[in-house]
């Protein structure tokens, strides 16, 4: 069985385009055998997927916007529902297709431990596995992320702390200083 993607290679749109390429990626990485059909630069196809797309899962004006995906002649979803079968670790079901041996679908236990890995992601059963150098990388760009995110939340000030003025003299005395201070840095 053959997954088919109908895409649009010329889309005006950075947002189809990027919905194309979420939905390509990851089946490339799952590596789930796909075709892509361009529905720009062949009319069969563009009149194919419409007429197969189902009339409650068209857009208010009936005319389907790619990615369309479908398992040969079954309708899938668009990439709303894709998006959504991502989210819940289900995109072999929502293919039709059979996970392959040595994954299986984390539960839901396990999809909370699993928090701030990359999602739609099925976990191997082998829980000793060694994480790859891929996913160490990972981590440590996210956590240096992080840390650089915790680094500017913290205000940073150039100028040292002054002292509060004990007395009016005192303050007079650090009003007119700063304002030396501040014709010297003018000069």
């Amino acid at each position: 069985m053959v997954i088919k993607v109908f895409l649009a290679s010329s889309s005006g749109s950075t947002a189809i385009k990027k919905k194309q390429q979420d939905v390509l990626g990851f089946l490339e990485a799952l590596k789930i055998e796909y075709a892509q059909l361009d529905i720009a630069s062949n009319e069969e196809n563009r009149m194919w997927m419409r007429e197969n797309v189902p009339g409650d899962m068209k857009p208010s004006n009936g005319i389907p916007l790619p990615p369309q995906i479908f398992n040969e002649e079954n309708y899938c979803g668009d990439y709303e529902t894709f998006f959504n079968a991502k989210e819940e670790n289900s995109v072999y079901e929502f293919l039709g297709l059979t996970p392959p041996p040595g994954f299986k679908k984390a539960s839901p236990a396990e999809e909370e431990v699993q928090e701030g890995e990359e999602e739609g992601e099925y976990e191997r059963e082998e829980d000793d596995a060694p994480v790859s150098e891929g996913e160490e990388d990972l981590v440590s760009e996210e956590e240096e992320e992080l840390r650089q995110l915790e680094e500017q939340e913290e205000p940073v000030s150039e100028e040292e702390p002054q002292e509060e003025p004990v007395n009016e003299e005192d303050e007079v005395a650090q009003v007119s200083q700063e304002g030396e201070e501040a014709e010297e840095a003018e000069d």
